[in-house]
């Protein structure tokens, strides 16, 4: 397999985005074809959701029980709440899904975190990183990107007795981490830094607060579930990137209707990619430029002809493990300007994976257990630190699940349209294995090629797919999150 820098897509830093080493101006293994590790990961995972949602939904024991048995059930409760206040859960995923590595590697390679290009150069790499580099840049862009994890202790999710996500929510915080980074860079520009003193920005508290564990939080776990119950969310259960995508588009119809124009919670239209005007089938997926515009009018209210637009792209990209072939598009989304990161880990673990230095993929981690924090959106001094990691962590990126979906933010047109020129060319350079495609209008979805406007159409081409390969649930059964197999 050549290198990063080799392959058709350039990768090197361009002179908008490239970060060297003046300072700053802010602050496994591969799968292999096993089923059975698949099966093994998802009964763990599931087994791990059962044990911690025995404290999380406990109801009383009816009167005839016997005491004995209530007796036994408070001690695994205990043993589970140890388990979680003890950061045992840390070391149980790793034991089972395998371990992350810590740090940055030794590799001189440019790092791409969210469309910037930091440059690593060979006295960075030997271990000076304290100087103001590229590696500090890195490392403070990282930390500035907000966390979202599991959290425990917050009000009962809808009917049910559930007051903690843990071993189910991660798909849920990976997305919330991707909408709240659309949002940063929407109030706040991609240039942004988290501040080393306070007071915060107004804006930043806001978007925190948004993202708070009750219902009163547009953007809470709450919310999500109640939105997403046509596609299947349910609190409790893991689900799947494409039923994730379906949620936020509904979550944001909900919400666009509380709210006039000029006051929406996200102030942005919201467009899931598929593969046919169905939605769930039909080869690569295809980003509609008459679909886009639609999409921003609407949210206008016809006020508008273009506002800015969140794109969300689900994809399944092999059986057990990403087809070698999506390797180098994948890492080349990260050099989008536009780029928002994937959704995507292991099976039934799921991470938000941020940026990609050669063959490794750098990621924040909902994984860990923190007690509920709901920030007001007055409060300038909040403690804020549960949002932030400081902790680099990275993995193959051949090993992530093939089940992923990739985000997007263009802010305008002229940003949409740079968008659209960068897939085209993206897609005309990948070797039949594009990882989408672009076209003008919906019915027959002819692709558009680097060379042509944005209103020029191609020749329809056909897609190098096979069936579509329904996804099941951790414990095993088939369910509507299912997507045509590229």
């Amino acid at each position: 397999m050549k290198s990063f820098h080799e392959r058709s897509v350039p990768l090197k830093c361009s002179s908008k985005t490239a970060i060297d080493s003046s300072p700053s101006p802010g602050s496994g293994s591969e799968s292999g074809p096993s089923d059975s590790k698949f099966s093994k990961s998802s009964a763990w995972s599931n087994f791990f959701a059962s044990a911690f949602s025995i404290f999380d939904t406990y109801s009383e024991s009816s009167a005839c029980e016997k005491k004995g048995s209530l007796a036994k059930n408070n001690e695994w409760t205990a043993a589970v709440k140890r388990a979680v206040s003890g950061g045992s859960m840390r070391r149980i995923h790793e034991r089972v899904l395998g371990p992350s590595k810590i740090g940055i590697s030794s590799s001189t390679s440019d790092i791409w975190l969210l469309g910037v290009c930091y440059k690593i150069s060979q006295e960075e790499s030997s271990g000076d990183v304290d100087a103001t580099n590229g590696v500090a840049a890195f490392k403070q862009d990282f930390s500035s990107r907000i966390l979202m994890t599991y959290r425990k202790g917050f009000d009962a999710i809808g009917d049910t007795k559930i007051t903690s996500d843990v071993g189910w929510g991660c798909m849920l915080r990976s997305s919330q981490m991707l909408v709240a980074q659309a949002l940063l860079f929407h109030r706040l520009g991609r240039s942004w830094r988290k501040p080393l003193q306070k007071p915060f920005d107004q804006a930043y508290i806001e978007i925190l607060h948004q993202f708070g564990d009750s219902e009163a939080s547009s953007f809470s776990i709450h919310n999500l579930v109640q939105a997403g119950k046509i596609y299947g969310l349910a609190a409790g259960s893991w689900v799947g990137p494409y039923a994730m995508c379906r949620s936020w588009a509904s979550l944001a119809r909900c919400k666009r209707e509380e709210n006039d124009f000029e006051h929406q919670l996200l102030p942005m239209a919201v467009y899931v990619v598929s593969g046919d005007e169905d939605g769930e089938r039909g080869g690569a997926p295809v980003v509609c430029i008459e679909d886009a515009s639609r999409h921003c009018f609407e949210f206008s209210r016809c006020q508008a002809d273009w506002t800015p637009i969140l794109l969300l792209v689900p994809l399944v990209l092999g059986l057990d493990k990403v087809n070698p072939r999506y390797i180098p598009s994948l890492q080349a989304t990260f050099t989008f300007p536009q780029c928002l990161g994937i959704l995507g880990g292991k099976p039934g673990a799921s991470t938000y994976i941020v940026g990609v230095q050669e063959e490794n993929v750098f990621y924040l981690d909902p994984h860990d257990v923190q007690l509920v924090v709901n920030l007001s959106r007055d409060n300038l001094n909040a403690n804020t630190s549960s949002y932030h990691c400081d902790i680099i962590r990275h993995i193959p990126l051949d090993s992530i699940d093939p089940s992923l979906a990739i985000g997007f933010f263009c802010r305008d047109k002229d940003d949409f349209e740079d968008f659209c020129f960068r897939s085209s060319k993206l897609s005309d350079e990948s070797n039949g294995a594009p990882l989408f495609t672009v076209a003008q209008t919906p019915r027959f979805f002819k692709p558009i090629s680097q060379g042509d406007t944005l209103a020029d159409t191609g020749e329809v081409r056909e897609d190098d797919s096979f069936s579509v390969v329904p996804m099941g649930d951790m414990d095993g059964s088939t369910h509507e999150d299912d997507w045509q197999l590229l």
